[in-house]
C-alpha cells in the first residue's frame, strides 16, 4: 500500500528560517515519546485538522504506520511539499544517517484527527 501523492509544489523556505536553523537538532520525530530504550524509540503522531509539527531531523533508521489515516502537507528542507492521502494500516521503512539526514515538518491537512506510530531503530 503506497500512500496517494494528491499535490506537489514548492514553497519559500524563508518563512520557516529560524525553525530551519533549529531542524537539525531536534530529533523530536513525533508528537509524544512512547517507550525509549537502547535498541529502539517509539514515538506518537498525533495531529488535530490545521496542526503542524515543527521541522525536525530524521538521523536513523525507521518506520512508520499509519494509525487513524487522513491527509497530511509534508514540508522539505529543499522548499518541495507534497500533500498526500495515508491510509489507516499503511506502512514505511526509511533509512537514514549521518550523511543522509532527512529534514522535514508536517501538517495535518484533512478534517479529522491524523495519527501514527514512528519506530526509531537505535541499533
Amino acid at each position: 500500500m503506497q500512500t496517494k501523492i494528491l499535490e506537489e509544489g514548492t514553497f519559500d523556505p524563508g518563512e520557516f528560517a529560524a525553525e530551519l536553523t533549529e531542524a537539525p537538532r531536534n530529533l523530536d520525530v513525533g508528537t509524544g515519546l512512547l517507550l525509549e530504550n537502547e535498541h529502539l524509540k517509539v514515538w506518537e503522531v498525533r495531529l488535530q485538522p490545521g496542526e503542524r509539527g515543527a521541522f525536525h531531523a530524521h538521523t536513523r533508521r525507521y518506520f512508520w504506520t499509519v494509525v487513524e489515516g487522513g491527509v497530511g502537507l509534508q514540508r522539505s528542507a529543499d522548499g518541495t511539499y507534497r500533500v498526500r492521502e495515508y491510509r489507516t494500516g499503511e506502512t514505511q521503512y526509511q533509512e537514514h544517517g549521518a550523511d543522509n539526514v532527512m529534514i522535514h515538518d508536517f501538517e495535518n491537512a484533512g478534517d479529522a484527527e491524523i495519527r501514527f506510530i514512528t519506530v526509531e531503530l537505535l541499533d
